[in-house]
């Protein structure tokens, strides 16, 4: 059974909940956000954004659902280069009160599915911050391989953080 679906614009109230609801115990993981940012109304924009970009094929947004069909996360094929490299970069996240139940590597398997044979894409790369073991293991148990880290990568909460670096081949 699918636990992923195309994200749509009646998809904003569930996922300002989830923001609203894991604001603080995600600070230091996300970048400074403006307060519409955990609104109905900011997720509605950033919805309609990314599925503008879904339309030009350099996005693949989608919602995470629990077991009753509710949205409790996101999970995204984020710059979709087509040509010579042919890949795209991924990201998620989950609710806290959804974690450990196995969604978000059932999400990522879907993902590099669809990337490898929907998208036709030949690379996945994604980063956790170092002291992110949990989506470490995400990524590991979905056959990504450790390739590097990098410094002052992404400034999260105001400050730079170093992240490990991971990436899948097709056919890997």
């Amino acid at each position: 059974m699918a636990v992923t679906r195309l994200v749509a614009t009646t998809d904003a109230d569930a996922l300002a909940g989830v923001l609203r609801r894991n604001r603080e115990a995600w600070a230091g993981l996300e970048p400074r956000r403006p307060e519409v940012y955990f609104t109905t109304k900011g997720q509605r924009a950033i919805i309609q954004d990314a599925l503008r970009r879904y339309e030009e094929g350099v996005s693949f947004p989608r919602v995470i659902l629990g077991p009753d069909d509710s949205v409790v996360g996101r999970i995204n094929l984020n710059e979709i280069v087509r040509g010579p490299s042919m890949k795209g970069v991924l990201g998620y996240y989950v609710d806290e009160a959804h974690q450990g139940r196995g969604l978000a590597s059932t999400a990522v398997d879907e993902i590099v599915q669809l990337a490898f044979v929907r998208l036709g894409l030949h690379r996945i790369e994604a980063g956790t911050r170092v002291d992110n073991v949990s989506s470490q293991r995400v990524l590991e148990k979905n056959g990504f391989t450790r390739f590097g880290v990098a410094r002052d990568y992404l400034r999260l909460a105001g400050t730079w953080h170093d992240h490990v670096l991971y990436e899948r081949i097709a056919g890997d």
